[in-house]
């Protein structure tokens, strides 16, 4: 049974005509993303901004029309992957090295789904080391500051050589806190010069599609929903 393959089709069933769409980024959105352009072809009239130059790629290739945020102000849904997920649904994300396009559409969707196999569902967010985007001038104290406050950053390298975003950053992978709070963990690290952003995606997902013990789709869904987007 393919699981990431299951939650994301699932995901492509609240993308309705005449919506704009955040595309997101990674091997279980990769389903949902396939699903949608074979919903294009059958008609469907959307438009998508992708999180990632791969995810555009894929769109190209699965014929989803793309717009950008020269053309609109908001997104009525964005559908994203997660590396771990918590009973009150904040995430980490960042695997993939999208993290600072991802959390910009996140942000900017009415509603935020998140695509999960059960393997990145977790008690506490933590076993999945914290990905921090940070610009490359002076990375060696940005790594120190991160290191202050209790994480230990590991520079993402790539052939030997710094992992390179599509923002011309880099990634430290960070081990966090035992004890941390993930929204207040999220704010410190944004406060240390030179991080651009990072992985934590607190209050910020409202339904997260998984699987439940026997395999069916299920959706956790976002208990606040007085929060403003």
């Amino acid at each position: 049974m393919n699981e990431k393959k299951l939650v994301g089709e699932k995901a492509a069933e609240f993308v309705k005509d005449g919506m704009i769409v955040g595309l997101g980024t990674g091997s279980t959105v990769y389903y949902t993303l396939e699903k949608i352009g074979q919903m294009v072809k059958e008609g469907l009239q959307i438009k998508g901004i992708p999180t990632s130059m791969a995810t555009e790629k894929l769109a190209h290739e699965f014929g989803i029309p793309l717009t950008s945020f020269k053309e609109v102000t908001y997104l009525d849904v964005a559908i994203d992957g997660a590396d771990e997920v918590d009973p009150d649904l904040n995430l980490i994300k960042g695997g993939g090295g999208a993290l600072l396009r991802e959390k910009i559409i996140a942000a900017a969707a009415n509603t935020f789904i998140v695509v999960a196999d059960s393997s990145k569902l977790s008690a506490k967010l933590g076993s999945f080391r914290l990905p921090v985007e940070v610009i490359p001038f002076g990375y060696e104290r940005t790594a120190m500051q991160i290191s202050s406050i209790g994480c230990v950053p590991e520079m993402r390298l790539s052939n030997g050589n710094p992992y390179i975003t599509d923002n011309h950053n880099y990634i430290f992978d960070c081990e966090i806190p035992e004890n941390s709070q993930p929204h207040k963990l999220e704010t410190v690290l944004n406060m240390i010069p030179g991080v651009v952003e990072n992985g934590l995606f607190t209050k910020m997902a409202d339904v997260i599609i998984t699987l439940d013990a026997n395999k069916k789709t299920v959706l956790m869904k976002e208990k606040n929903k007085n929060r403003i987007r």
